[in-house]
């Protein structure tokens, strides 16, 4: 009851506040409001079940199957059967003569390697420390590197860029890696086009919008753009982007384009732009560092609605989804570290259990102290219908042969949170494999996909860029990596997103061509033997578990972010963070993050504007159709099966729409059979869910594989479903604002 208490009070505080609220203002906002780290969600009899299906071995047959051996054996007694043998591994005699010694020998080159490289890295440190910055350039990076606020921060990029002369770069139209010339005649018929007084202006407007509204146009987000200056980039691109936004809103507020005509061109754009998510790389206690990258984008209000996570990172992503702005607000901040309990056993204590199970910590503790994370017993689809944002998680089974998973509101909606979390953690001998739980409608908890047990993504898939272009159209990524393994290799010898290379002001190799070329061999080298080691199987599997695809993911987005750890971090990277360790922790994150916030806020702006207008569109067509229903419901008919149509008019009308052009029906509902971002979209709005972010999940009810079907009947038949669709999101109440939630799409289909 006290679970399901805090749960009601929380949302009805939330729908009392804006989800654009900046973290600013959050101190007069939240004083009557209840306290985040006060509340309490543990649900006891989740909590029993979810023991319970640890305890159950997926892989027995309960089945009581009454059978003699013989016809002179009982047919209780015990017979002892022999398991099938499972090959595991190769025959050959060269292959077992070879494979240790060839392991010895690789592994002896790697090793020498990995020294140098480490060599040459410290060599660059020196010369960058004594001979690049000093005097007035290292007082201004001490500036830049100590500042509080993004604010201060700006300030001190602005001054080093004037330092070093950056400014005149950004003033420059020709470069090597960008196509000037065809941005400044696209800025050029943008502008002339929108400003024109011919009729057939808007109908040009659209056709120019429709050509360079696309991801990475003529090379605009090119990251060697933003590497050049600490903050900024080449003015044509600044004026390519506000003439975008600009001609967009222009349209979407246009009187003289038919609504059709921009319910198409906004639907178009955004398959052809793609949206951005935030990825959360794992990385055991690194993964605090999330928190710093994510207050940097929640304070900017550049956070993006599809956020992914693997493992420390799937904790972070699941703190984020569960909670609205304002409840966001008041978690990020160092006395999250009261929360943060999952390390807090004694030495005796977890040693006692690695020696009994082979894990160091307990699943269901992990689960009883991650319910607070989650919110209690959440699922993905309740989290997406509570903020507006899309949670996913990755996954690997356990058997080794089957693919990994992301876990979302399409692919596993009713999937409790905190159990897709514990198994992304899921790393052996750390933690054993867990049982995913899903909740059935009554609110009690079962074992997902029929036992079997998962555990940690970032084995395989640590970013999984692949899963969320095809669920959700992303064609750009913001990933956030704090892998320890991976973080000694990030390098940037040409500079990375506001921070440019210092030798010869920014058009030079870190360190030197020399040392650069030097870095870039050794780690190519060494990828080089790790995938042979991976394609010949050589390594041993520990713990049944094949380690060697740690090292050669991609662990890289479009923008990467790479937090700056400290030695100190590797002795507690298994231990909870205290108030001055995550204090740090966040500031750090949070200034790593500013110099990409201009980049990402680029990005964003054609983001949504494109949105906007998708949304106006909608709410132009409900109120289109609610205003001809009102008006013609004198003329009510029943139509077969007991259907009410309000008017006739309608019916022809959406006949009218069907057969124009050859658009589908599912063209008309703006859904498409990809399922990739078409269908019921919802946004936050004072605490609720509106039409913004795509459900792939309904789209089905409008697929083209369905229309087909439907096609196969008689007229009337399709009229009819169409016009129950469009009712059915019309005449919704006035607090929903006619939202049609997942919930409501499977009542429709």
């Amino acid at each position: 009851m006290s679970s399901h208490r805090s749960t009601t009070s929380s949302r009805t505080t939330s729908r009392k506040h804006s989800t654009t609220t900046k973290l600013t203002s959050t101190k007069k906002h939240t004083r009557n409001k209840i306290d985040e780290f006060s509340l309490e969600y543990v649900n006891e009899d989740h909590i029993e079940a979810f023991a319970n299906a640890l305890a159950e071995d997926p892989e027995q047959d309960t089945t009581e199957h009454i059978a003699a051996v013989t016809d002179f054996m009982p047919i209780r007694q015990k017979v002892k059967k022999k398991k099938p043998k499972v090959p595991n591994g190769f025959d050959g005699i060269s292959y077992h003569i070879v494979r240790f010694p060839l392991m010895l020998f690789i592994f002896t080159i790697i090793t020498f390697e990995l020294i140098c490289y480490v060599l040459v890295r410290q060599i660059v440190n020196i010369w960058e420390y004594f001979v690049q910055w000093r005097g007035e350039r290292y007082l201004l990076r001490e500036q830049l590197r100590n500042s509080t606020t993004y604010k201060e921060w700006k300030e001190a990029a602005k001054q080093l860029d004037s330092y070093f002369h950056y400014n005149e770069w950004k003033d420059e139209i020709p470069f090597g890696y960008y196509d000037f010339n065809l941005l400044q005649k696209v800025n050029r018929d943008l502008k002339k086009t929108r400003e024109s007084p011919s009729s057939d202006s808007h109908s040009l407007l659209k056709n120019v919008l429709q050509n360079c509204v696309k991801n990475n146009f003529a090379g605009v987000e090119n990251v060697r753009l933003y590497s050049q200056t600490y903050y900024g980039t080449k003015k044509v691109v600044e004026n390519y982007i506000d003439e975008v936004t600009e001609s967009l809103d222009y349209l979407r507020t246009s009187k003289s384009l038919p609504l059709e005509e921009k319910r198409k061109l906004f639907r178009n754009t955004q398959k052809n732009y793609g949206r951005t998510a935030l990825c959360l790389s794992g990385g055991a206690c690194f993964g605090y560092y999330h928190l710093g990258v994510v207050k940097a984008l929640f304070e900017a209000n550049l956070l993006p609605t599809v956020i992914t996570g693997t493992s420390a990172g799937g904790l972070i992503a699941a703190l984020i989804c569960v909670r609205t702005d304002d409840e966001l607000a008041q978690v990020l901040r160092p006395e999250l570290n009261q929360r943060l309990t999952a390390c807090s056993e004694s030495l005796d204590i977890w040693l006692k259990r690695w020696w009994t199970i082979g894990a160091r910590f307990d699943a269901v503790d992990w689960a009883r102290k991650t319910q607070w994370i989650t919110k209690g017993s959440l699922t993905f689809r309740e989290a997406y219908e509570r903020t507006g944002r899309i949670l996913n998680i990755s996954v690997i089974p356990y058997d080794p042969h089957s693919p990994p998973k992301v876990l979302n509101y399409i692919t596993a909606p009713d999937c409790v949170i905190w159990s897709a979390v514990i198994a992304s953690a899921a790393v052996p001998g750390i933690l054993n494999p867990v049982v995913l739980m899903q909740k059935l409608k009554n609110g009690t908890i079962v074992p997902y996909n029929y036992g079997h047990k998962w555990k940690d993504g970032s084995l395989r898939t640590d970013i999984p860029i692949q899963s969320l272009h095809m669920h959700f159209n992303v064609k750009n990524t913001i990933v956030s990596q704090v892998n320890p393994h991976i973080h000694l290799f990030f390098y940037a010898p040409r500079g990375s997103v506001g921070r440019p290379v210092s030798h010869r002001h920014g058009r030079g190799w870190r360190g030197g061509f020399l040392l650069s070329g030097i870095e870039q061999y050794l780690k190519l080298d060494l990828s080089k033997w790790l995938k042979w080691i991976r394609d010949l199987e050589l390594l041993p599997k520990v713990a049944d578990q094949d380690w060697s695809m740690i090292w050669l993911q991609k662990f890289e987005g479009n923008i990467t972010i790479w937090p700056k750890s400290k030695i100190s971090d590797f002795f507690y990277i298994l231990s909870d963070p205290d108030y001055e360790r995550l204090d740090r922790m966040i500031t750090t994150g949070q200034r790593v993050t500013w110099p990409k916030l201009h980049m990402i806020s680029n990005r964003l702006k054609i983001e949504r504007a494109i949105q906007k207008g998708k949304d106006h569109v909608k709410r132009e067509q409900k109120r289109k159709l609610r205003h001809q229903r009102n008006n013609d419901e004198t003329n009510d008919i029943h139509i077969g099966h007991g259907r009410t149509m309000s008017s006739p008019s309608i019916v022809q009308s959406l006949v009218n729409i069907n057969n124009s052009g050859g658009s589908s029906s599912s063209d008309y509902f703006d859904h498409s059979s990809s399922g990739q971002e078409e269908s019921d979209e919802m946004i936050l709005t004072n605490g609720n869910v509106n039409d913004s972010d795509s459900d792939s999940s309904n789209s089905e009810i409008f697929s083209g594989s369905n229309t087909s079907n439907i096609g196969s009947n008689d007229d009337d038949d399709l009229n009819i479903l169409k016009y129950d669709m469009v009712t059915s999101q019309s005449s919704s109440s006035s607090e929903d604002d006619g939202i049609l939630t997942p919930d409501d799409g499977q009542d429709l289909l």
